[in-house]
């Protein structure tokens, strides 16, 4: 027995090597040994070792095609690009790019403090943008801000009566839910309950400024990789690591825009 097992076992791994079936291997090695014995012992043996090995050898085959498949899915797309600051700015304006994305999501964290406020308050209202004559000013510049009571806010519009009309339209497109009053040269602004409604508002506003902000950071993005590839001097695969890089850098910024709007939204929604 021990001689027929060991037999069969050089053949089949013998036909691993070189890339052959063992199933069919060992099935023909105890065919020839079926062949040679008669009815007996013997012969209950080599049907034995005949069904034993074909099943393992099988199972082996069954299992190394799953596990190559889901290596093949789990690296799938998967693809890093790291950034190189040095080499960018050997090839274009690499810092004016990166300075303006870094403004684009400073600018939106500026626009969730001043006109995203679950309640209208003094320091909000004073840096908020009113467009007068052709140029942009703040509430402040143009009107004294003064607290009649926790529920009243009055803007004293004396010295600048002609912009009434402005600072009117600026409130009520604010994004905070006002609803301004005149009377006179005197703008009243009841400050609105904390409603479920004027929450959701509010934080459909932090997406929309989100979205805003992206938008000109993939401008940005698609603007430098266009001088990249019109720049003739610039071989093909030095502008597809460039436009790699440039995209990657977007990216992050992109990221940061949005977990700061996932922050401003969960503050409104009061989750935190």
């Amino acid at each position: 027995m021990f001689k027929i097992t060991t037999a069969v076992g050089f053949q089949v791994v013998s036909a691993l090597r070189y890339g052959q079936s063992p199933c069919y291997i060992a099935l023909q090695c105890l065919g020839r040994l079926d062949a040679k014995s008669q009815l007996g012992p013997k012969c209950r043996l080599s049907k034995f070792l005949n069904n034993n090995v074909s099943d393992l050898c099988c199972t082996h085959h069954s299992v190394r095609c799953y596990a190559k498949n889901k290596d093949k899915k789990s690296n799938k797309g998967q693809k890093k690009v790291s950034i190189d600051e040095n080499f960018l700015a050997e090839h274009f304006k690499y810092n004016t790019m990166k300075t303006e994305m870094e403004k684009a999501v400073a600018a939106l964290k500026n626009n969730y403090i001043k006109n995203l406020s679950l309640r209208s308050s003094t320091g909000a209202l004073d840096s908020l943008p009113v467009t007068f004559e052709g140029d942009e000013y703040v509430i402040q510049d143009l009107a004294q801000i003064v607290r009649k009571n926790p529920k009243t806010i009055i803007l004293n519009m004396t010295s600048f009566p002609q912009a009434i009309p402005s600072v009117l339209e600026s409130l009520k497109a604010s994004g905070m839910n006002l609803n301004p009053q005149q009377d006179k040269t005197s703008i009243f602004i009841p400050i609105p309950k904390v409603t479920k409604e004027h929450r959701e508002n509010l934080s459909k506003g932090a997406k929309a400024l989100f979205i805003k902000t992206k938008d000109s950071i993939k401008e940005l993005q698609n603007k430098n990789i266009k001088l990249l590839k019109d720049n003739d001097a610039l071989a093909t695969d030095l502008v597809h690591t460039l436009q790699d890089q440039i995209t990657a850098l977007a990216d992050k910024y992109v990221l940061e825009a949005q977990r700061i709007m996932e922050e401003k939204q969960s503050e409104l929604k009061g989750d935190s």
